[in-house]
């Protein structure tokens, strides 16, 4: 995962501070790729532990098309938890009570959490992200867009039109209130000599925290769709807009850049599963995964 380091320190060398939507400020650059050929192994990054739970259910969550976060909160995964929660507070006029981040706030947010998964009411009307991810995949203005890529790969699989996007621009507003307008917009696949590789266009990344997420996460997603039209694997290709360190995180990437890459672990998955929306999460499984210790770091909201 040198790539992903090469990347850190490009930023850290020609990133330009910028004030952002969080006020938390940044360092950016614009423009950037990266590639990763997956017969190297699976490219989850070995400087810090990763929580590789979390980027499985999270995906599975994008392809059935849901949005509400009952599902990631009932399985452990808490990685959305913090903007349908700052909108709650918000909404309930106890914004200004619980400061962000705070240990009242923290405590606050473990009622949120147990309120999703026990009240289906409550999950509703404030866990529910609105029209992100996952309706964008599966519903873009009443297309399917996952079931029509397979379709067309398995069909057409030289079309230079293998596309999903999950930027509609009528939705953004919406998507804004209640969690972030897409990050990753839009994945573009590609096959040649019988083999599947995927382009990601980013158009804001932030790079200590959710860069890592979306590398192995989009990785996954090509495994899965090759073994669903019985192609073999290719290249993950992530381009980026705005690529950026959050100037809070500093001292955690300071800390990343000063360990050694460890070898690349290797992802087992169900070779029975045929369908892409058949997969669960027992489907797969990380083998030789020896990363460094995990570096915490708070999410910008």
């Amino acid at each position: 995962m040198k790539q992903y380091l090469d990347l850190m320190q490009h930023i850290k060398n020609n990133g330009i501070r910028k004030d952002d939507r969080t006020g938390t400020g940044t360092l950016s650059t614009f423009g950037y790729q990266m590639r990763f050929d997956l017969d190297d192994g699976f490219p989850l990054v070995t400087t810090k532990k990763v929580h590789l739970k979390s980027i499985i259910h999270e995906l599975l969550w994008f392809i059935q098309g849901d949005t509400n976060i009952k599902y990631l909160v009932s399985n452990g995964v808490n990685i959305w938890n913090d903007w349908p929660f700052q909108s709650w507070l918000r909404d309930t006029e106890q914004d200004k009570k619980f400061t962000m981040y705070s240990k009242a706030w923290r405590e606050r947010m473990t009622d949120f959490v147990e309120l999703i998964k026990e009240d289906e009411k409550f999950a509703d009307q404030y866990g529910d992200l609105g029209p992100v991810y996952g309706r964008q995949w599966r519903n873009f203005e009443g297309v399917d867009q996952l079931d029509g890529l397979v379709k067309d790969i398995k069909g057409a699989p030289d079309s230079r039109r293998l596309i999903v996007s999950a930027w509609n621009p009528k939705d953004i507003p919406v998507m804004a209130k209640s969690g972030l307008p897409p990050c990753h917009t839009l994945f573009q696949f590609y096959v040649a000599e019988g083999r599947l590789s995927c382009q990601l266009y980013q158009r804001s990344a932030d790079v200590f925290l959710g860069v890592p997420f979306n590398i192995a996460s989009y990785a996954l997603l090509t495994m899965m769709i090759a073994q669903a039209t019985g192609l073999k694997l290719g290249d993950f290709v992530h381009t980026f807009g705005d690529a950026h360190l959050y100037v809070n995180h500093l001292d955690q990437v300071e800390e990343q850049l000063s360990r050694n890459p460890q070898s690349l672990p290797n992802m087992q998955i169900n070779p029975t599963v045929k369908n892409l929306f058949d997969f669960k999460y027992e489907d797969f499984r990380i083998l030789n995964y020896e990363p460094h210790p995990a570096i915490p770091a708070s999410v910008a909201v």
